[in-house]
């Protein structure tokens, strides 16, 4: 009975931290919150993993959030965040516009804001803006696109959410290069909002309407997965270019179903702006300007091996 009672006694200060936080040890260390669009998309989780691991690594308290690509929700997690004393936010926004006054009140609460992948159109308001050159990626994924296509036929163009940024300036890129060709026709256009499912069914739809169609650009590869595996089930051979380097893509690629994608490094400029902030927060400057543009790499079955996750092999 005696043995008994002290075990309980000894697991009491462990319930009394469960129930009472203002019990609980204080962390001393800055707290860096990561907030992405989704931890479910491999892209988005990718550059959270990242930016965690690396903030981990150099000795800060991490917080990962996501906002499903919704500015309210954004909002609310930034006003967590001010709440919770953030040091550093690293946001992939939920839109250029719409998240300039979240990003404008963080700043305002003394949290210095680092944007990844998605930039804002106002300057001065982050620390630092480190996105991916969407543009020449997809003028790269366009060239190719059109080398694949011998530069005739049919196609369809798969498109990202039609209010993010990133989804406009890839379909442009795309057609800076693709009109250039008279005899390669865009047969059909559909937007599939980045998802897979979305743009297996939309693909499926199109290819029952377009019995010729010779190739599928996507602007990113969940959609370019979804179309190949309507592809498949058509049982029609069609090539597929997406755009994102990602893990799936790049086995789809190695096994036959994609001819290829552009990688966006999103781990690399992760890890940049978790680097970027331990300078800030040490020295007041990163040293370096407002707006950082990293390229893009075109990845085919020729160069596919020499990439992982997101990022080229070490």
């Amino acid at each position: 009975m005696r043995l008994r009672l002290l075990a309980l006694l000894a697991l009491l200060p462990l319930a009394l931290l469960s129930v009472c936080p203002a019990c609980r040890p204080h962390d001393s260390r800055k707290l860096i919150v990561v907030i992405v669009p989704s931890q479910d998309n491999p892209f988005f989780k990718s550059e959270a993993d990242a930016a965690a691991v690396a903030a981990r690594n150099l000795g800060y308290a991490v917080r990962v959030d996501a906002h499903g690509d919704d500015a309210f929700r954004q909002d609310n997690l930034i006003d967590m965040a001010i709440a919770s004393d953030a040091s550093a936010l690293i946001l992939d926004n939920a839109g250029s516009d719409a998240s300039i006054s979240a990003v404008k009140r963080a700043k305002a609460a003394g949290i210095a804001c680092f944007l990844i992948d998605r930039d804002i159109k106002a300057n001065g308001l982050a620390v630092a803006q480190i996105i991916a050159d969407n543009n020449q990626g997809a003028i790269l994924a366009g060239e190719e696109f059109a080398r694949q296509m011998g530069k005739t036929g049919n196609y369809a163009e798969i498109l990202g959410k039609e209010s993010d940024t990133n989804a406009q300036i890839r379909t442009h890129g795309f057609h800076s290069v693709l009109d250039r060709s008279p005899e390669l026709v865009r047969a059909a256009a559909q937007s599939a909002n980045w998802s897979q499912s979305e743009a297996f069914s939309k693909t499926e739809t199109i290819l029952q309407a377009h019995p010729d169609l010779k190739g599928i650009i996507a602007g990113n590869d969940t959609m370019a997965l979804g179309a190949a595996a309507a592809v498949k089930a058509n049982g029609r051979p069609t090539l597929i270019v997406g755009f994102d380097g990602s893990p799936d893509a790049l086995a789809a690629i190695k096994g036959g179903q994609m001819k290829a994608t552009v990688l966006q490094p999103a781990g690399l400029i992760a890890r940049l702006a978790v680097s970027e902030v331990d300078e800030y927060l040490k020295k007041g400057s990163t040293g370096k300007p407002e707006r950082q543009v990293v390229t893009c790499e075109l990845v085919t079955a020729r160069n596919v091996n020499e990439f992982g996750v997101f990022s080229r092999k070490e």
